[in-house]
């Protein structure tokens, strides 16, 4: 088909084979002049606009994570369970989540019980960041109901790899500590967790136990998921359970692990017997003091290592931690901690504290700052407190509420611009 002729500049500057005149030129301008300066009336602000769109891009990004938790490929849904886990742990969002919390809890009950090694991993620290996220929602309660029963079970199967076996003791502890789940169940957990540490303890002979360093990854995970566990203990009748109970160990025991060849073993069992102390002599004054001279012998030498064979790095990370666990025992006195966030100071000054603060910091990375002021639940961990008017609101319904006024806002700013620039066309047709 032979091509049409190109249109010369004028021609192309015609309306219904007329040229425009410079009348026609004037009037068009004043006209898009009005509307602009009315779309600048009406609009909110660009920031608000840009925020809006960035949390629905957001949502329609995680909805497509969750359609990739269901794919054949393990890799896949590996991937997809570590995206969306990294996605929750900057975003304060259980509003989302509670819309599709069922769906998430199938997809994290079969990654635990059919997937591969990696697959149950990102699974387990999945469960962990839901819990945060839901707090002491009726949803977040029964998804720990669900999973903790699994969790446990793939902890001390003795078949799974000691990574896994790891991953799922600290999730099963970080979600009784996050449910505030009762003391008969608490305590029954912490037996769980003593039965796989306690193979770091010595031997009959006295002599330290060969274990992989995979294994003492695990010794250490379980004695970490112990400890969170031990901190939500009241003072009452510690001394009498230490001594007569197989839910706590005997302080000769804990000791034991001091000796371990692995630095992981032996920076978790500092930070229990700091535990173990403090609340026992909350009690007492005196809480096995006897013990306490000759612990206090072993704290010094880890508090001074300087032995070659072992790595620069971890020798200084040992002796900065032992030293401030051996000032506490030997002299009853911690060192403060202070956390900024917002306009606020969280105060770390009990190795309770320190201990519950250190397990949100290890699930939430960097992000603990911006929890720390929106997330009810870790608000009421460290006793934070909010206003009168904000305690009534969660605030992430706060959020809600404001995202739905800008949206009405801004759906009516629409109406009202296509309305009167519908008036100014219907002008210029007439013209």
């Amino acid at each position: 088909m032979p091509k049409g002729k190109k249109k010369s500049r004028s021609e192309r500057n015609r309306v219904d084979g007329s040229l425009q005149t410079s009348d026609d030129d004037s009037y068009l301008n004043d006209n898009m002049s009005v509307a602009s300066n009315y779309s600048e009336n009406c609009s909110v602000e660009d920031g608000n606009d840009a925020e809006d769109f960035a949390q629905d891009q957001l949502e329609d990004k995680l909805t497509e994570i969750i359609d990739g938790l269901s794919q054949k490929s393990s890799q896949g849904r590996t991937n997809c369970l570590n995206m969306f886990t990294k996605a929750l742990v900057k975003k304060y969002m259980p509003g989302f989540i509670k819309d599709r919390i069922f769906t998430l809890g199938d997809t994290i009950e079969r990654s635990l019980k059919r997937g591969g090694p990696e697959e149950k991993c990102a699974a387990a620290e999945l469960a962990t960041v839901l819990c945060v996220q839901l707090g002491s929602d009726p949803s977040g309660e029964e998804i720990c109901r669900t999973l903790k029963p699994i969790l446990l079970t793939t902890a001390l199967d003795n078949s799974a790899s000691a990574k896994v076996r790891a991953h799922c003791c600290l999730a099963v502890s970080h979600m009784a500590f996050l449910s505030e789940a009762d003391l008969g169940e608490n305590l029954a957990l912490m037996y769980q967790f003593v039965s796989i540490f306690s193979g770091s303890y010595l031997k009959g002979d006295g002599s330290v136990p060969n274990i992989t360093p995979e294994t003492a990854g695990l010794h250490a995970a379980a004695l970490n998921a112990w400890a969170l566990l031990f901190t939500l203990l009241a003072p009452g009748n510690i001394g009498t359970m230490m001594n007569n109970s197989k839910t706590l160990p005997k302080l000769e025991q804990l000791s034991e692990l001091l000796e371990s060849a692995h630095l992981e073993v032996r920076m978790a069992t500092g930070e229990a017997l700091a535990l173990v102390y403090e609340i026992g002599r909350l009690e007492t004054e005196d809480f096995e003091d006897d013990f306490a001279i000759d612990l206090i012998e072993s704290l010094k030498q880890l508090a001074t290592d300087s032995q070659k064979f072992r790595a620069k790095k971890d020798r200084k990370q040992q002796r900065a931690t032992f030293r401030d666990i051996l000032q506490f025992i030997e002299e009853d006195t911690t060192s403060e901690l202070q956390v900024k966030f917002g306009k606020d100071v969280l105060t770390l000054d009990t190795w309770v504290k320190r201990k519950q603060y250190e397990t949100l910091c290890n699930i939430l990375g960097p992000s603990i700052n911006h929890h720390l002021v929106e997330n009810d639940l870790i608000k009421d961990i460290f006793q934070i407190e909010t206003s009168s008017v904000e305690s009534r609101i969660p605030a992430y319904a706060q959020h809600q509420m404001e995202r739905n006024r800008k949206k009405i806002l801004n759906a009516a700013n629409d109406k009202a611009r296509t309305l009167s620039r519908a008036k100014n066309r219907d002008k210029r047709s007439d013209f």
